[in-house]
């Protein structure tokens, strides 16, 4: 698994999106961008994180920023969650959990004493040069619009 340091350039990836289109992270140099990695669309935790993105969106995108949520799920899939909790941020397919990969957040879970491989719920704050300027691993779903944030803010 990668070791990411604040200060390193952002793993560069290429990506479906909810509405079919190709995208690259660095499309959005000139841009910050919350790049946060979740394990299901429409489960509880989930859920949560992303509606605190999208309840506190005006304020991210006041600091020069945009948000990237990326999951192992389809894009019909990221579609239906994307409509049915109105977000207003753009969701990637990541089915063969190669970006996870590059960011070191596919990794071992444990469930009700059962083991198996999945995303490890983390955001990355990425500056308008491409360098990361903060990581959260292992964030809680209410914990990571606030830390996002509070990155955006001083950095």
């Amino acid at each position: 698994m990668p070791e990411l340091k604040v200060g390193d350039p952002a793993p560069d990836f290429e990506a479906t999106s909810d509405s079919g289109a190709r995208v690259k992270l660095s499309d959005y140099r000139g841009k910050r961008v919350v790049v946060y990695f979740y394990p299901k669309d429409d489960t509880p935790g989930c859920t949560t994180q992303a509606c605190s993105f999208r309840d506190n969106y005006a304020e991210i995108e006041e600091q020069n920023a945009v948000v990237l949520g990326i999951s192992p799920d389809d894009a019909s899939s990221h579609r239906k969650f994307k409509t049915k909790f109105n977000l207003p941020f753009t969701l990637l397919v990541d089915e063969d959990h190669a970006i996870a990969e590059k960011y070191g957040v596919w990794g071992e879970k444990t469930s009700f004493g059962k083991t198996y491989m999945g995303i490890i719920r983390s955001h990355f704050v990425v500056d308008e040069t491409g360098k990361i300027v903060a990581i959260h691993y292992n964030v809680k779903p209410d914990a990571s619009l606030p830390e996002a944030l509070e990155a955006l803010k001083t950095a």
